[in-house]
C-alpha cells in the first residue's frame, strides 16, 4: 500500500461506505420486539453472528456493483469489521466481482457495544431495567451509555481515530469500508461536521439499508467532506436481491 500523499490531496479522497447484508440478528431482533418478547432468542455472540440467507443474497448483489466501480471508479483498499456479518458481506461481494483486493479488518469498525442491554428488546429494557430505560430516555440516544456498553458520543470518538489512520495511510485513495449502521451514521456525522440533532434526525428518518452504499468525496487538501450518495440499493434492485433495514430503536431523543 502506497503511503506517497497525492498532490492537492490529504488522505482518503472517497469513502465508499457498506453496511453488512441482513444478520440472523436482524431477523431474530425484529422477530422478538414485534412480538413484544423481552430477551432476542440469538446463540451467538454480536461478534459471530452470521448473514441470513437474505443477507449473502444482497452481499453477491453487492459485488455485482462493486464490479461495475470502473475506469478509476472503484476502491483501492478495503477496511471492514471484523465481525462476522461484515467480514461475510466483504468476502463474498470481492468473490462476486472477481475482485483482489485486500480485506483489512479494524475493531474499530465493529459495531455499537450494548453492554447490560445487549439481546434485549425495548419490552426487556423497560421490564428489568427501568431505571437504565428513564435514563437512556432523559440523555438521548447520543449521550447515553448503557453499562459495559458504547454511547454514540464513544463511538465517534473511535471513529475519529479510525479517520485519522485513514488520512495517515490511504494518501488521494478511494476506500470502501463495510461495518455497521451505526458506526456509518457516526462516520458521516463527524465527516461532516454534524452536530447531536442533525445525526439523530438522520438516523430516525433514513436508517441505513443492508448492503446499501454511502459515498463521501473530498478534492483537495483541506476541502469538507462531501456527501456524493446515501443509502445507494439499486444493485440490490437489478439482481433481485431483498431490500431490508433492520433500523434500531427510532426513540433517539433526550426527553
Amino acid at each position: 500500500m502506497s503511503t506517497d500523499p497525492t498532490p492537492g490531496v490529504f488522505g482518503a479522497a472517497q469513502l465508499m461506505l457498506v453496511r453488512h447484508g441482513e444478520s440472523i440478528g436482524n431477523v431474530a431482533a425484529g422477530e422478538a420486539e414485534r412480538a413484544g418478547l423481552e430477551v432476542i432468542d440469538l446463540e451467538t455472540r454480536d461478534a459471530d453472528t452470521p448473514l441470513s440467507a437474505q443477507g449473502a443474497e444482497q452481499a453477491e448483489a453487492l459485488g455485482t456493483w462493486l464490479r461495475d466501480q470502473t475506469g478509476g471508479s472503484g476502491p483501492e483498499s478495503l477496511w471492514c469489521s471484523p465481525y462476522v456479518r461484515a467480514v461475510q458481506t466483504a468476502t463474498i461481494a470481492l468473490q462476486a466481482a472477481g475482485s483482489s483486493l485486500a480485506l483489512h479488518l479494524d475493531e474499530r469498525l465493529r459495531d455499537r457495544e450494548l453492554g447490560i442491554l445487549d439481546l434485549l428488546t425495548t419490552t426487556g429494557i423497560d421490564a428489568r431495567y427501568p431505571a437504565e430505560a428513564a435514563r437512556r430516555r432523559h440523555l438521548g440516544k447520543f449521550y447515553y451509555r448503557p453499562p459495559g456498553g458504547e454511547s454514540w458520543a464513544d463511538l465517534a470518538m473511535r471513529v475519529r481515530a479510525l479517520l485519522s489512520d485513514l488520512d495517515r495511510v490511504e494518501h488521494g485513495r478511494r476506500v470502501l469500508v463495510v461495518a455497521h449502521d451505526a458506526v456509518i451514521m457516526t462516520i458521516r456525522y463527524v465527516c461532516e461536521g454534524m452536530v447531536e440533532k442533525d445525526v439523530l434526525d438522520l438516523a430516525r428518518a433514513t436508517p441505513v439499508r443492508n448492503a446499501a452504499v454511502t459515498r463521501l468525496v473530498r478534492t483537495s487538501a483541506g476541502a469538507p467532506w462531501t456527501l456524493a450518495a446515501f443509502n445507494e440499493d439499486g444493485h440490490l434492485d437489478r439482481e433481485g436481491a431483498p431490500v431490508t433495514t433492520h433500523a434500531g430503536d427510532r426513540d433517539a431523543y433526550p426527553h
